[in-house]
C-alpha cells in the first residue's frame, strides 16, 4: 500500500468545500483581473478559488491564534512582538496564469469581512537590471534563479516578516523589459503579503536561508509542458498585435512578423529559455507547495493536491 503526503481532490469535489460562500466579483470585476489569454470565469472563481480562499482563511486564522499563544508564552514584562504579515507564495511557470491568480486572491483577500490590508509583489522587480544581466552574459537565462538579486529579494521578505514598517521593493516593466530604476513599491505592514513570481519556492542552495523559508503559505500552478508552450506561443501572438507595436515597447521588432515568423521565434525563445528554466528550476519545486493547482489543456484547474498536516 503506497501513502501520499499529500490530498488529491477533482475539482468537483474541491468545489463542494466552498458552496455556502457568496461570490463577491462580477464579471466585469473578473476582467479586470485577468492577465492576456487566461480564460478564468466566474465559474471558475466559485469552484477554485473561494475554496482556496476559505482554506486560506483557516491558516490565517490559525496564525493568529498562535500568535496569542506566543505572547502568552512569553514572560511577564516582556515587550511582545508585533504581528508580522502573513506571506502568501505562488510559483509555476511563464504563462500558466499564476498572475492573474495572484490578483484573484488579493481581490478575494481584501473582501474577507475583517477587512484585512493585503499586498501583492511580483519577484520580477528584483531580476538584475539588462545592463548586468548583458555584462555577465545572462540576458539568455532571464528568469533563472542566477538573473534574480536573490540577496535583495530575500532581505526584502526578511524585512516584510521581521514587522518592519515600510520596505520598497523594486518595480519591473514588461513594456521596456527592465528594472524601472526611478520606481519602487513600498509596503507598509500589510496584513497578507502575497509573493508572486517563478522562483519563490526555490531551496536555500549553499545560502542560510532562502525565500520560501519566510513563506506561510504557498500556491504552485502546474500544467503539461506542451499545454504552457501552446500558451506562451498564444500569448506571443497577442502581443504582437498589441503591446509589441508600442514604440516603448522592448520587443518592437517582433511586430512586424507575419504569423509564421512570429510562431516560430516564440517557439525558439519557449525551447531555449523557458522550458529548460521550468524543467531544471521551476517544476523541481512543486513539492514544496502547500497547494498545487493543476491546469488541463483549456487552462482551466481540473484537480487540486494539497499537501496534509
Amino acid at each position: 500500500m503506497s501513502h501520499s503526503p499529500y490530498v488529491d481532490l477533482d475539482r468537483g469535489a474541491w468545489a463542494k468545500l466552498g458552496e455556502s460562500a457568496p461570490l463577491p466579483l462580477s464579471a466585469a470585476e473578473l476582467d479586470g483581473l485577468r492577465s492576456l489569454g487566461d480564460p478564468v470565469d466566474l465559474d471558475e472563481v466559485r469552484e477554485v478559488y473561494l475554496p482556496l480562499i476559505r482554506l486560506l482563511t483557516l491558516h490565517i486564522e490559525e496564525s493568529e491564534r498562535l500568535y496569542g499563544a506566543y505572547r502568552t508564552f512569553l514572560l511577564p514584562g516582556t515587550e511582545p512582538p508585533q504581528r508580522t504579515p502573513f506571506v502568501i507564495g505562488i510559483a509555476g511557470s511563464v504563462s500558466v496564469g499564476k498572475s492573474t491568480i495572484a490578483r484573484l486572491l488579493r481581490r478575494l483577500l481584501a473582501l474577507l469581512p475583517h477587512g484585512p490590508r493585503v499586498e501583492l509583489i511580483t519577484t520580477d522587480g528584483f531580476l538584475r537590471p539588462n545592463a548586468e544581466l548583458e555584462r555577465h552574459g545572462l540576458m539568455a537565462r532571464k528568469g533563472f534563479p542566477e538573473s534574480y538579486d536573490r540577496r535583495a529579494l530575500l532581505q526584502f521578505v526578511r524585512a516584510v516578516k521581521a514587522g518592519a514598517a515600510e520596505v520598497a521593493a523594486p518595480v519591473y516593466s514588461h513594456l521596456v523589459y527592465d528594472v524601472l530604476t526611478d520606481e519602487q513599491k513600498v509596503v507598509r505592514r500589510p496584513d497578507i503579503l502575497l509573493l508572486e513570481g517563478l522562483n519563490v519556492l526555490q531551496p536555500a542552495g549553499r545560502a542560510a536561508v532562502a525565500v520560501s523559508d519566510f513563506i506561510d503559505f504557498s500556491v504552485y500552478v502546474d500544467a503539461d509542458t506542451a499545454d504552457i508552450r501552446h500558451w506562451y506561443v498564444e500569448r506571443f501572438l497577442r502581443l504582437r498585435e498589441t503591446a509589441f507595436r508600442d514604440p516603448e515597447s522592448y520587443f518592437r521588432r517582433y511586430a512586424a512578423l507575419n504569423e509564421q515568423e512570429a510562431v516560430a521565434q516564440a517557439e525558439s525563445i519557449w525551447a531555449q529559455i523557458n522550458e529548460p528554466n521550468l524543467e531544471r528550476n521551476i517544476r523541481p519545486t512543486l513539492g514544496r507547495a502547500s497547494l498545487v493547482l493543476r491546469k488541463g489543456a483549456d487552462h482551466n484547474v481540473t484537480g487540486i493536491r494539497l499537501r496534509k498536516v
